[in-house]
């Protein structure tokens, strides 16, 4: 909308284009909002990320959106410590545990899909400021001045709209990262294969995951033990043979947590994706979060941007509730399960590996038929922590497979 005596005025501007702002774009343009996507960077940009999807990521996207997926995951190696390898196969026919993908493509073809829908994509702008003036947003930038009826903030932990709303976070965690180039005998030995390590630092893991060509393989751990968690990186790299692979690129992040109560909306402001410090605490998994608080904040931005201040507001208030009795339920979850879990790694290491029902509950978290507070509700995961109990010789045992 162009008002007669200003300035144009979009109805919607999201900030930040990964999963996130894609979403909270291509949301709020089938909302019918005139939707402006901004980002800092040119696209396609790199991004620090395993890039494993899970079912529910998968469902949350729509249906005509083409996803560029590098794998699909069918089996799973393990190990503790990275030692005691086992690994576990789904069933024959089955759906696949997991889509591999690239998230610089991943990334793009949301925003395609958003522009697709009418969002309007601007690159290479830098948000500097946020204020609010009557029913208006005005973000200041290095390329000039946008005014909005309603913004979505994605742009990271350390953004400026997170910054202006007041996100609080909790627990900061440092994660690490490789990508090898894959050669010779090793590409077969990692065909529709991931892997996934408990660590020797406190709540830490590892994984490997392929993606084609390359492997991205990573560590992450609590913020604080730099040395060690570069340590635990190099140990699995060299623990599993890949030490001699080339390294195609290193980098690292830090992924934040938001704390429980932390505000998700200010204004005619909101907070999605990990701006608002949305994952799931166990497995510090983010872009179903970011996908599905990203549809919702478009969608409650675009309803805002036609309501008067007092009436927006309590849309804005809808917004919070909704992430809180949907999102803030399964990350509590997470986070007790973090606890418990950082407390007996071995125990949960024999409960996924060495149990039936573990494994179940592994194949219905990762194919999205069960969320978090469902599958530790069930009886059979108790089952299986006191079966792994009796197992705990399983440790000393040679490498298995089924």
């Amino acid at each position: 909308m162009v008002d007669k005596a200003g300035p144009e005025v979009w109805d919607v501007v999201v900030v930040g284009a990964g999963p996130a702002g894609a979403s909270a774009a291509l949301s709020a343009a089938d909302s019918r909002a005139r939707t402006l996507l901004v980002d800092r960077s040119r696209l396609p940009r790199y991004k620090t990320c395993g890039g494993g999807l899970i079912g529910v990521t998968v469902d949350a996207l729509p249906d005509d959106i083409d996803i560029p997926v590098r794998e699909q995951v069918e089996s799973v190696s393990f190990t503790l410590r990275t030692r005691h390898l086992r690994r576990r196969n789904a069933a024959r026919h089955s759906p696949p545990l997991l889509q591999m993908v690239d998230r610089a493509e991943f990334d793009l073809a949301l925003v395609r899909a958003a522009q697709d829908r009418g969002a309007v994509l601007q690159q290479e702008t830098m948000v500097r400021s946020v204020e609010e003036h009557a029913g208006r947003v005005q973000l200041s930038t290095d390329t000039g001045t946008i005014w909005a009826r309603s913004v979505v903030g994605c742009d990271g932990s350390a953004g400026r709209i997170g910054r202006y709303v007041g996100v609080e976070m909790g627990r900061v965690d440092l994660g690490l990262e490789l990508e090898l180039e894959l050669t010779g005998p090793h590409r077969h030995d990692w065909l529709r294969r991931i892997h996934l390590d408990w660590g020797p630092l406190p709540g830490s893991y590892g994984w490997v995951f392929p993606k084609g060509d390359w492997l991205t393989v990573g560590v992450i751990a609590a913020r604080g033990a730099g040395p060690a968690t570069r340590a635990y990186l190099a140990e699995l790299v060299a623990g599993l043979g890949l030490d001699q692979l080339p390294v195609l690129r290193s980098s690292g992040h830090l992924t934040q947590c938001r704390r429980d109560g932390s505000p998700l909306r200010r204004g005619r402001v909101l907070v999605s994706g990990d701006a608002a410090g949305l994952l799931e605490p166990w497995t510090r998994e983010g872009i179903s979060f970011a996908v599905r608080s990203g549809h919702l904040a478009g969608r409650t931005a675009a309803e805002m941007s036609h309501l008067p201040d007092s009436e927006a507001f309590s849309v804005a208030g809808r917004y919070s509730d909704e992430i809180d009795r949907g999102l803030g339920v399964e990350m509590r979850t997470g986070r007790r399960l973090a606890t418990a879990i950082a407390a007996h790694p071995t125990l949960a290491y024999l409960a996924i590996t060495h149990t039936p029902p573990g494994w179940k509950a592994f194949q219905d978290f990762t194919r999205g038929t069960a969320l978090l507070p469902e599958l530790v509700g069930r009886w059979p995961i108790t089952t299986s922590i006191k079966a792994a109990k009796t197992a705990s010789r399983l440790v000393r045992a040679p490498t298995t497979s089924d």
